[in-house]
C-alpha cells in the first residue's frame, strides 16, 4: 500500500504492519483502562502465546493457532467471572497463570527436540518476514476496532462511568464486554508474529496511559492514543531496521521512554499537584 512512498518491502510492510497493530491495541487499550482491566491485554497475550507455542510445536500455522487460543480464553473470561463469583482481574489471574506454564511447557519440550530457536517470534516478534495478507488482516481488525467504538461509543462509556449504573439504565452491557473480548482477542494473535507475546501488553496500555497524561476527556484519548502509538511504532521499525535491532523491543522502550516524559510534562499532574 505504501510502496509508492517507501520502495523498500521489508521496511514498508513492517511500517504497515506496526501501525496497524498500533492502531487496534491503542484503540482497545483505551477501553480496558479506563474499564480498570487492563490485565485483560495479559492475560490475552499470553493466551495467544501458549496457542503460538502448540501451533509450532504440532506444525499448525502460529496465526490460526494463536486466535483459537484466544478466543477460548475470551469466551472463558465473562462466564467464569459471573459463575464463580470472582472479580475479573481474579480470574485473569488464574488464566494468566496456565496460559503461560503451557506456553513454557511447550517452548521447553521444544528447546530439548533442537526446534526451541523458532519460538523466538512468539516471544519478541518479527517483522522482517511479514506476508501481504497478515498486514491485511491487522487493517480489518484496525477498522473493526474504530467502528466498534464508533457504533458503541455511548455504551462504551456508560460502561466506563460504572457497569452496574450502565445496566440499571438498560443497557446490555454483556453483549459489549464479549464484543471487546472477541475484538481484543483477534488484535492481540494477529499481532503476535509482529510484537510478540511478551510485549503486546505495552502496546495495549501503554499508549492509553500517554494519552491520560494530556486528554481531559474519553473522546479525546480514542485520538491522541492511536497516533501516539502510530508515530512510536513507525519511529521503532524505521530505526530497528536500519540499525539492525530488535524492532519490538526497541519500540517498547521507546513507548516506556515517552511515557517517563509524558508524565513530567502532563498538564494533568500539575493540576492535581496545584490542587493538593
Amino acid at each position: 500500500m505504501l510502496e509508492f512512498i517507501i520502495p523498500n518491502i521489508i521496511l514498508c510492510r513492517a511500517i504497515e504492519a506496526m501501525a496497524s497493530a498500533s492502531i487496534a491495541c491503542a484503540i482497545l487499550g483505551v477501553i480496558i483502562t479506563k474499564i480498570g482491566i487492563s490485565s485483560i491485554g495479559f492475560t490475552m497475550s499470553h493466551a495467544a502465546f501458549a496457542g503460538g507455542a502448540i501451533g509450532l510445536f504440532f506444525g499448525i500455522p502460529v496465526t490460526i493457532a494463536a486466535v483459537c487460543a484466544s478466543l477460548f480464553i475470551a469466551v472463558l473470561i465473562g462466564p467464569l467471572s459471573d459463575r464463580a463469583r470472582m472479580s475479573p482481574d481474579t480470574t485473569l489471574g488464574i488464566l494468566f497463570s496456565m496460559c503461560m506454564a503451557v506456553a513454557i511447557f511447550f517452548i521447553a519440550w521444544m528447546q530439548t527436540t533442537g526446534s526451541g530457536m523458532n519460538a523466538t517470534m512468539l516471544l519478541y516478534g518479527n517483522v522482517t518476514s511479514l506476508y501481504q495478507h497478515e498486514v491485511y488482516g491487522l487493517l480489518v481488525v484496525s477498522a473493526v476496532a474504530a467502528l466498534f467504538v464508533i457504533v458503541f461509543y455511548k455504551e462504551i462509556t456508560a460502561i466506563i462511568f460504572h457497569r452496574k449504573i450502565a445496566e440499571s439504565t438498560g443497557i446490555s452491557t454483556s453483549p459489549i464486554f464479549y464484543g471487546l473480548l472477541f475484538i481484543i482477542a483477534i488484535s492481540i494473535a494477529l499481532s503476535l508474529t509482529i510484537i510478540g507475546g511478551l510485549l503486546i501488553f505495552v502496546w495495549l496500555v501503554t499508549p492509553a496511559a500517554i494519552a491520560s497524561q494530556f486528554c481531559r476527556s474519553i473522546r479525546s484519548m480514542f485520538f491522541v492514543a492511536p497516533f501516539v502509538a502510530v508515530c512510536i511504532s513507525v519511529a521503532g521499525a524505521v530505526a530497528g531496521l536500519s540499525f539492525a535491532l530488535p524492532v519490538a523491543p526497541l519500540t517498547a522502550v521507546i513507548f516506556a521512554a515517552v511515557f517517563a516524559v509524558a508524565v513530567l510534562l502532563s498538564p494533568m499532574r500539575r493540576i492535581t499537584n496545584s490542587k493538593n
